[in-house]
């Protein structure tokens, strides 16, 4: 499928890698492809959930897209804090990568928010696929797909990754976060930092087929839009909705696996399950995700099915917790959307002031990183995940990066945080044979 797929120019391939049956795994279809677009919506953050809002309410059409982190804008109040920024910008100065105030980078590019209606929708089951297309019929595309001969992958070049932060300053920023959370200012941030290459030629194809082998995960995705790529490996779920039920699947905890011996692997997940520390990044984010829900919600019924879970994934064990609630009669989809976007397990608590803090500490904008993939049935269901674990690229300037972070809470140990970032950077190492 994702052979014939990958000459569109605009294609999104979703697929849960094989996670039947664990609360973070999608449900329903092993995977789901659009290829190709009939129509497209694209907007930069300031209106633009108002006005993608507008373009759906005549539809009843597949939508297939993302949304940036950029869009975390459109969350914000009006006049956000201004006491704050100017407290922040005071006590360390944000340095780009070179030098300076500025703005920092996002080579990569993609929109703030871009959707397309496919030409083509093919879903694979277990025992059946479902193709749905809108300018031919489905036995033509089934027969265009059968006698694809599968793409041979192209071997990738020696990459050298460049980071934004050396590993002292990294260190240096992490205290200087937690002095926020001292001050009173958060009380758990999440801060990312790139790692990028440039210039890198290579097959964006043959890269998602190496990381899918090297870090299979259950919100895996192949996403094109012209000559900018999402190769993702996520484990993470944004949000769902299933007829009136909302589904929000935070990941807070992490721990690495242990694959040559089973007894320290179980050890790892149990200390992981009892960490004060992690539970603590967990719960803030859960009430976070809580409170989120709620102003779209049928008052009481958002619930916490189960907090703490502990799951297993190819490089790492991960807490994850579920929060569901009862969408409001009335509300549309994309109001549900709005008032939980930015996921709080890629921000922290207090939402709005942490985005602040993002801004002014991190040295890459985020992109497409901590924003989300996914899709919108003609129903109105829809299901995202969240864009970690992902490399991007950029295919005309040749620019490839990949993203980290961790939670930072008071009590945090800067030195653990950086492993901990290099720990969720194993599986792109190891596609990238590096």
């Amino acid at each position: 499928m994702l052979t014939w797929a990958s000459p569109f120019n605009i294609c999104c391939f979703l697929d849960n890698q094989g996670y039947p049956g664990q609360p973070s795994s999608p449900t329903g279809f092993e995977c789901l492809l659009a290829a190709g677009a009939v129509d497209s919506f694209s907007a930069p953050a300031g209106d633009a959930f108002a006005a993608f809002k507008t373009f759906t309410q005549t539809r009843q059409d597949w939508l297939f897209g993302h949304l940036g982190y950029g869009l975390a804008a459109e969350t914000e109040p009006a006049q956000a804090g201004q006491a704050l920024q100017d407290r922040v910008a005071q006590a360390v100065p944000r340095e780009s990568a070179h030098g300076g105030l500025q703005s920092p980078p996002d080579p990569i590019g993609f929109p703030d928010l871009f959707f397309f209606v496919p030409q083509t929708v093919i879903e694979l089951y277990s025992d059946h696929v479902r193709i749905g297309t809108l300018d031919t019929v489905p036995e033509v595309i089934w027969r265009e797909i059968t006698s694809t001969a599968p793409k041979e992958a192209q071997a990738t070049p020696p990459i050298t990754f460049t980071p934004r932060f050396t590993r002292e300053e990294y260190l240096g920023t992490v205290d200087a976060l937690r002095r926020h959370i001292l001050r009173g200012d958060c009380y758990e941030i999440n801060f990312c930092q790139e790692f990028f290459a440039q210039p890198v030629v290579l097959d964006p194809f043959s890269v998602w087929q190496a990381l899918s082998e090297a870090s299979p995960n259950p919100f895996s995705a192949f996403y094109r839009l012209d000559d900018r790529y999402l190769c993702c490996a996520s484990p993470e779920r944004f949000l769902k909705r299933t007829g009136t039920t909302l589904l929000s699947q935070p990941i807070k905890g992490t721990a690495p696996r242990a694959h040559d011996d089973a007894a320290t692997d179980a050890l790892q997940a149990d200390t992981l399950r009892r960490s004060s520390k992690d539970r603590a990044e967990n719960v803030m984010v859960v009430d976070l995700v809580r409170n989120d829900l709620a102003r779209v919600c049928v008052p009481g019924s958002v619930r916490v099915p189960e907090l703490y879970g502990v799951y297993p994934f190819p490089h790492v064990h991960q807490m994850i917790t579920t929060v569901t609630g009862e969408l409001l009669p009335g509300t549309h989809w994309t109001d549900a959307i709005r008032v939980c976007f930015p996921m709080g397990s890629m921000t922290g608590a207090p939402k709005n002031r942490v985005v602040q803090l993002i801004g002014q500490y991190e040295r890459s904008r985020r992109g497409l990183f901590s924003g989300a993939v996914g899709y919108v049935t003609p129903g109105g269901d829809f299901d995202f995940n969240v864009v970690i674990r992902s490399l991007l690229y950029e295919r005309k300037g040749a620019y490839l990066s990949y993203q980290v972070g961790s939670g930072i809470t008071w009590y945090s140990d800067p030195e653990a945080e950086y492993e901990e970032c290099l720990v969720k950077a194993a599986g792109i190492r190891k596609a990238l044979n590096k």
